[in-house]
């Protein structure tokens, strides 16, 4: 799992893979990232979904947490979601 979210229309937020000293540093400059919520906060970031963080900001931690998660597979389950070609790349 690389991203969870409750998908509330009031409070959009999801909770991010990070790595751990990325984390700490992401929360630092924005207050819009936090400890995710009910998970590992060494690990994972909450990020609201507000329209306050750049769009391409989001974008890149999403593909980053997705990046770690994927990393972790074995090198079959990596080719079979096409990402060990792609990082060679």
């Amino acid at each position: 799992m690389f991203a969870a979210s409750a998908m509330d229309d009031h409070n959009l937020a999801v909770s991010l893979k990070c790595d751990p000293a990325l984390a700490v540093q992401l929360r630092a400059a924005h207050p819009e990232i936090t400890g995710a919520w009910h998970m590992n906060k060494t690990h994972w970031n909450g990020v609201r979904l507000d329209g306050a963080l750049p769009d391409t900001m989001v974008r890149d931690m999403v593909e980053d947490s997705y990046d770690l998660v994927v990393s972790s597979l074995s090198r079959k389950q990596q080719e079979q979601l096409g990402w060990a070609r792609l990082a060679k790349e």
